[in-house]
């Protein structure tokens, strides 16, 4: 029997604290930097993001959104047998333990499961979701959770109004289950680190500090240029490699960073505004995990029916992009 991936369940997690362009513009007006609700509209889309709690880490809010993944699909955690979590934030400088482990230890894992992180940034949950996909299809793993979780606000300098109004925090999940039936269409990875200064945090660690800026920096015009070409050729392609066209799709899912690049890529693809995703306007750009957590909103409002085909793709630091083909 030739075997499949399917995704089975999803979650999504936002902390509490939910913060609205205007009282972003305020508290920023306190150090001198000037901002409004009108200007951070008109560049982006969003109107409000929120901020993880000083004691919140990517695993507290990985965990939560991994739960609600777990319990649509009727699982729990002792079902999983691979974790993985997509994260430019990690719980812990220098990336161990990984963000997936911690997780994993707070899901009261003890069935000998395998964890690890994965970073391609804001393409991190499709990078994640196409490792998941192979390892099914392979026999290696019959349940794999995936999930993007993110804290970008401790690493925005919120004295650079380009970028410290665009990101916020979240988290997203899928559970991935072993299928007779196709879920995983096709899946398409590229990177090209030429482009790795465009968008990065340029600090590193030396002597136990961080030497260099530990602050997100983005060229945002230079991200803004690859982005809407990158996104169209990687759907274009990954439409290819399944056999299908862009008339198939119900849905799009795209990386919620912009909503001038998303409309340019629906646009690129001759899909209807209708049929696509949108929460950049309530979460901001939450990276890696953006896309789960988008996806979860509208199955969860009804939008995405089971059968529905779903393009997932994004673009991220590095610079990394692909895309993912669902039949839900």
């Amino acid at each position: 029997m030739t075997l499949y991936s399917k995704i089975i369940g999803t979650g999504s997690y936002l902390p509490q604290r939910r913060v609205t362009n205007a009282e972003l513009a305020a508290e920023l007006a306190a150090k001198g930097v000037e901002t409004s609700d009108e200007w951070i509209v008109s560049r982006s889309g969003i109107a409000a993001r929120h901020y993880a709690a000083a004691d919140q880490n990517a695993s507290d809010m990985a965990v939560e959104a991994g739960l609600k993944a777990l319990d649509m699909a009727g699982k729990t955690p002792a079902d999983v047998d691979l974790v993985i979590v997509a994260s430019s934030t990690p719980d812990f400088h220098g990336s161990f333990p990984s963000t997936a482990c911690i997780v994993q230890r707070k899901l009261g894992m003890t069935n000998g499961s395998a964890a690890f992180d994965v970073a391609a940034v804001c393409s991190g949950f499709v990078y994640a979701v196409s490792v998941a996909d192979a390892f099914i299809k392979s026999g290696a793993h019959k349940h794999v959770l995936v999930i993007g979780a993110e804290v970008f606000s401790r690493i925005l300098n919120f004295e650079d109004r380009t970028t410290c109004v665009l990101f916020g925090d979240g988290a997203g999940a899928v559970l991935l289950g072993a299928s007779s039936e196709p879920g995983i269409l096709a899946t398409k990875l590229h990177a090209d680190g030429r482009y790795a200064d465009i968008l990065s945090v340029p600090g590193n660690l030396s002597n136990g500090a961080i030497a260099g800026s530990g602050y997100l920096h983005m060229d945002g015009q230079a991200v803004f240029k690859l982005a809407v070409t990158v996104l169209e050729q990687v759907a274009v392609e990954t439409l290819e490699a399944a056999g299908m066209d862009a008339a198939e799709i119900d849905w799009l899912v795209p990386h919620q960073a912009n909503i001038r690049i998303m409309k340019s890529t629906a646009k690129k693809l001759g899909l209807p505004l209708e049929k696509m995703v949108v929460t950049v306007d309530q979460h901001g750009n939450t990276s890696a995990a953006s896309i789960p957590l988008a996806l979860d909103v509208a199955v969860r409002d009804g939008r995405i029916q089971p059968g529905h085909n779903v393009m997932m793709e994004g673009v991220g630091g590095g610079f990394t992009w692909g895309a993912i083909l669902v039949r839900m």
